[in-house]
Formats: C-alpha cells, structure tokens, sequence
C-alpha cells in the first residue's frame, strides 16, 4: 500500500498540554507577555503551505483550561484521549479533513513558518513515507524551528499497527521502531547560517523556559533574528 500522498489539504497538527512532569503548564507560559501555545500558532500561522492549524490536547480536567483559552482565541483545538496520543493525533485529522498531516510539538514556541513551508516542499517532491527537520537527526537544522508530515493514510495505518504504550504515546515512534519498513527523508537548511545543529531552540525542562524567557525573542522574528540572537 502506498503511504505517499503527495499534495491535499495540508494541516497542523500541535500536540500540547499542561501536565508536563519536567515543565509543568508548559503550554500557558509566558515568553514576553504570551502564552507559548500562542507562540506556537501565532508563528504556524505564517507558513504559507498550511491550509489549517488544530491543536490536540488531553480529555483531562486539568487540560480543559488550555481547551478553553485556544477557543477563546478562537484557535480550531480537540480533546482526545491522555495517554494514546497516536489515536488523539488520528481525531484531529480526521475532525480538520486532513490530507497531510504535519506534527508539531507545543515545546517548540519557534517553530518557523518558512521552515514547514520547506518541509512540505521537500515532501512533495521526494518518494518518502515520512519526512521531518524538526530535530538534527541526520541533517543540521537547529533543534525546534521545524516539523514533521507524514499522510492521513499512513497516520491511520499506525494506529491500527502499533501496539506497544511507547507507540501510542509517542503518536511517530512506531515509524522509527520500524525504519526499515519505511521510506524516511530529511533535507538540510540552504543557508550556511541555517546549518546549526547545535542550537537547541525548544522548551523541554525549566531551564530552557528561563533560557528563552531572558532573551530579546518577539513572536514575529524570522529564523536569522533567532539565530543571532542565539549566537550573541
């Protein structure tokens, strides 16, 4: 069965919630007067390839707060189940008629327009089942400004494939248990000043959030002003 669909509806899926064990709330931190889930759809919405943007939360009480601040922004968002991930992923696409789906994680308050626009592009044009530049795995993209897509068609086929609790909860790592049964492609940054593997960009544990919090970042910045900012 081909896994390959190349053009449709293309949508942002973001995976996000409030109970972190490493960074508690993550999601409605602030950076600079904004919620980091703000900073994340806020920064989706400048890639030009996308046709909607979802957000995924958990069915928890706890995450109805994040449910209820993204519908009052007006952000499309959905509550699915905790723990399986893979089948919360698999409601959203199917609730955003997704063709392509495109994974973004909520830790990643720099997340880039251009660089899932670049993404998508680089799917489009390659025979991969599934392709990704959200992490330098392989390529020298700096670890956060990206993302990762893959078909509905294939996102469905994991779900009735993968069994194991790691393959439900990391909604992709079926994909990578399995590289060989897959074609997975990634690309590098055009730009010399692009190629930074080594800057860590996205928000995992508290001392990233201070990290971030105490530098000059605006929610409109392109990848350059990140970089500089970054390197100084």
């Amino acid at each position: 069965m081909s896994h390959n669909a190349r053009h449709g509806k293309s949508v942002a899926i973001v995976q996000a919630r409030l109970g972190s064990s490493r960074l508690p709330l993550k999601s409605l931190l602030c950076l600079r007067d904004l919620p980091v889930i703000d900073w994340v759809t806020r920064r989706l919405a400048q890639s030009r390839r996308l046709d909607r943007i979802m957000v995924a939360v958990p069915d928890t009480e706890l995450d109805r707060v994040l449910l209820e601040h993204l519908q009052r922004r007006g952000v499309p968002c959905l509550a699915g189940p905790e723990s399986d991930v893979l089948a919360r992923f698999c409601l959203a696409a199917r609730a955003a008629e997704a063709d392509l789906v495109v994974r973004v994680c909520a830790d990643n308050p720099l997340i880039w327009g251009e660089a899932v626009d670049r993404l998508l592009a680089h799917y489009e044009r390659t025979d991969c089942d599934y392709a990704y530049n959200h992490i330098p795995r392989n390529n020298l993209w700096p670890d956060g400004l990206g993302a990762e897509v893959l078909s509905r068609e294939l996102l469905d086929d994991l779900d009735a494939r993968a069994k194991q609790p790691s393959q439900r909860e990391h909604c992709l790592n079926y994909i990578w248990d399995n590289a060989a049964h897959f074609r997975i492609s990634t690309f590098d940054p055009e730009e010399d000043w692009l190629r930074r593997p080594d800057l860590k960009l996205d928000m995992d544990r508290p001392e990233d959030f201070r990290r971030l919090a105490l530098l000059p970042l605006s929610p409109d910045m392109d990848a350059r002003a990140i970089v500089n900012v970054f390197s100084n």
